[in-house]
């Protein structure tokens, strides 16, 4: 392992794809290239290497949990985008990153970006190398990696770096509360809640302070039965240490085994892409 820059390809991506309603393939080209350009020459000299880190198909946790992220068809229906051109973009354009910039490209069947990054940073872990690792991404999933200290994370929606006092309580309260975003209820809630249109059961602070601050105790003996059913459920989806250990090995390995293009084929393909206003700053494309 090695200082690494994580990137969040897709987050990056959909994020700027979605608030300028692009539809355009060199439109979206461009705007990638230009985010990897930049978060590669902001973060280079003292993270190192990028990583590019993307979204692969048949995720794992949909077979797990149906349920999961089930709702986003709808809502990318309802957007007015061509998805499928999308798509379609996204991966040819990760595709020529990984044949021509001088990145790792790590995009792996059931793996979603957050289990690679995930992956990577526990396995920064071992033998106690602790490198330091930047991840460029505005998803509040990675803040339970802060609890790592050579891990910082760098939020492009907000400019800023992700600052949260304790990882560990943000976790817990996290899975106890669930991700309506990615369609998992808070625990006290049926499967189905956010496909079948329910409403949720409130679930008050007190009752997550509460449960916190026994959870060195037996959590099964703090909550009801089903409750403690959909905590195993939601900890089982969000925390980034439940991966499972074959994916979690093919992650490593792929990372390890593969061999970025070498730099100088970026300018060829800066030209040959037409991307004149990328041209002049092809230096800040290389690695630290």
């Amino acid at each position: 392992m090695t200082t690494m820059i994580l990137l969040d390809y897709s987050q990056i991506a959909l994020s700027n794809i979605i608030v300028q309603k692009l539809n355009d393939e060199e439109l979206i080209r461009h705007m990638i290239l230009n985010s990897i350009r930049m978060y590669n020459k902001r973060h280079r000299a003292m993270y190192g290497q990028m990583v590019i880190c993307a979204d692969g198909k048949n995720i794992w946790r949909k077979e797990y949990f149906p349920e999961y992220k089930a709702h986003r068809k709808k809502g990318r229906e309802d957007s007015g985008l061509d998805w499928q051109e999308i798509f379609r973009v996204l991966n040819l354009v990760r595709e020529e990153i990984q044949q021509n910039l001088p990145y790792k490209v790590i995009h792996i069947d059931r793996c979603e970006a957050d289990d690679i990054i995930g992956a990577l940073v526990y396995n920064s872990q071992e033998f106690g190398l602790h490198e330091k690792i930047m991840i460029i991404s505005s998803d509040k999933d990675f803040i339970q990696l802060h609890k790592f200290k050579n891990v910082k994370q760098w939020s492009p929606i907000q400019k800023k770096q992700v600052m949260v006092k304790n990882p560990r309580s943000y976790l817990f309260e996290h899975i106890c509360r669930g991700d309506p975003g990615d369609g998992i209820p808070n625990i006290l809630s049926d499967d189905d809640t956010f496909i079948t249109d329910k409403r949720q059961i409130p679930l008050r602070q007190s009752v997550i302070h509460f449960w916190m601050e026994n959870s060195d105790n037996n959590q099964k003996m703090n909550m009801t039965e089903e409750a403690y059913r959909n905590y195993q459920r939601n900890k089982m989806l969000i925390d980034l240490n439940e991966i499972p250990e074959d994916i979690y090995n093919n992650i490593v390995n792929i990372f390890n085994e593969q061999k970025p293009a070498h730099k100088m084929k970026v300018l060829n393909y800066l030209i040959k892409k037409r991307c004149r206003n990328l041209i002049e700053s092809v230096e800040e494309f290389y690695n630290g």
